[in-house]
């Protein structure tokens, strides 16, 4: 399954715009038919200024829909409107992919705030669910309906975005009357950053704008602090060791271990290495990673099978020097392993 993680920020931050009476449009991709820039789910927020965040593909789809959504905006009239990627190769503006795709344009999300703000608290607690967007269209406008069902992970791992129509709406506009998307989101897949020197302060930033919940753990308030880490969703001041020995680590989990020293990586990695994350990786040496290696199989802290999970030395070998640079790299092996796992 092709998962949308940025959907959990993007619900997300509607319902924190609707609790401060913000105005915005919240634009969704429905269906897609042939060559399309994105698919079923792709969601945009809108205002008054144009695009917020999020996309629905970029160029001339996503401008023709900022203008829509303007409009919708100053009339407060949703929209469902069909938008054709066909044009001429000559045309300095068309777009040449061949494809069509259903968008919805939703002007007033205020009037289903509170499916919002369920959504929002099941994230907070890492509960995954499915959401529904019930369409009820007449000849004059449309009406939205939204639920928010918590469920289990599992029953939703394999679930596409599905749009459900009524029969023969393929034949008239005029007989669309009921129009359903269920949408399985999920919370974001979270990244434990141990150390908040500068490579884990500028992985936080990386961190964030790939759509990791992300954590920081240190136990120098003067680098684990909002100042250091204004993009952090938590910060943890605690011994290392011990806080990682008392977070939740799921295979949703991605550690990453920067820490100052031998020894607080060595204790951040025993706290993790038999844990079920997704990804574990550890700066350092191949000399320094090949002394700890034998270190942890001589003491019985690893085996050789779980040792062998962690990525050591840490990111792909893009030549990095800079602090910047190595933690592009080690950001790189994370999308890499977290497209490897959801595709």
């Amino acid at each position: 399954m092709k998962l949308q993680p940025s959907l959990a920020n993007l619900y997300a931050q509607v319902a924190e715009q609707l609790a401060t009476n913000q105005k915005v449009c919240l634009g969704t991709i429905l269906q897609a038919r042939g060559s399309t820039p994105q698919v079923p789910g792709a969601s945009a927020i809108f205002t008054a200024d144009g695009l917020q965040t999020g996309t629905l593909g970029g160029g001339i789809l996503e401008g023709d829909a900022a203008k829509k959504a303007l409009e919708s905006l100053t009339t407060q009239t949703s929209r469902l409107y069909r938008f054709e990627l066909e044009a001429d190769i000559d045309s300095p503006e068309g777009a040449i992919c061949g494809g069509e795709v259903l968008v919805l344009l939703d002007a007033v999300p205020e009037k289903n705030r509170w499916a919002f703000e369920e959504l929002q608290q099941s994230l907070r607690k890492r509960q995954a669910g499915l959401f529904t967007t019930r369409i009820e269209q007449s000849p004059d406008r449309i009406e939205i309906k939204r639920q928010w069902t918590e469920g289990g992970l599992d029953e939703l791992m394999h679930r596409e975005p599905q749009l459900i129509v009524p029969q023969l709406a393929e034949q008239s506009d005029e007989l669309w009357q009921e129009w359903s998307f269920l949408e399985p989101v999920f919370p974001l897949p979270q990244l434990v950053i141990a150390g908040a020197g500068h490579i884990g302060q500028a992985l936080a930033h990386l961190g964030h704008r790939l759509d990791f919940e992300v954590t920081v753990v240190d136990d120098r308030p003067e680098f684990a602090n909002r100042d250091s880490l204004p993009e952090a969703d938590d910060i943890v001041v605690k011994n290392i060791g011990e806080a990682l020995r008392d977070f939740t680590i799921s295979p949703d989990t991605y550690v990453v271990i920067v820490t100052r020293g031998h020894q607080h990586d060595g204790d951040a990695l025993r706290a993790c290495i038999r844990s079920e994350a997704a990804y574990i990786g550890m700066i350092g040496s191949r000399t320094k990673t090949a002394l700890m290696h034998e270190q942890f199989l001589e003491n019985g802290w690893a085996s050789p099978e779980e040792w062998d999970r962690v990525h050591a030395p840490i990111g792909l070998d893009i030549n990095s020097k800079t602090v910047e640079e190595i933690a592009v790299s080690i950001a790189a092996q994370l999308v890499q392993v977290r497209r490897r796992i959801h595709g």
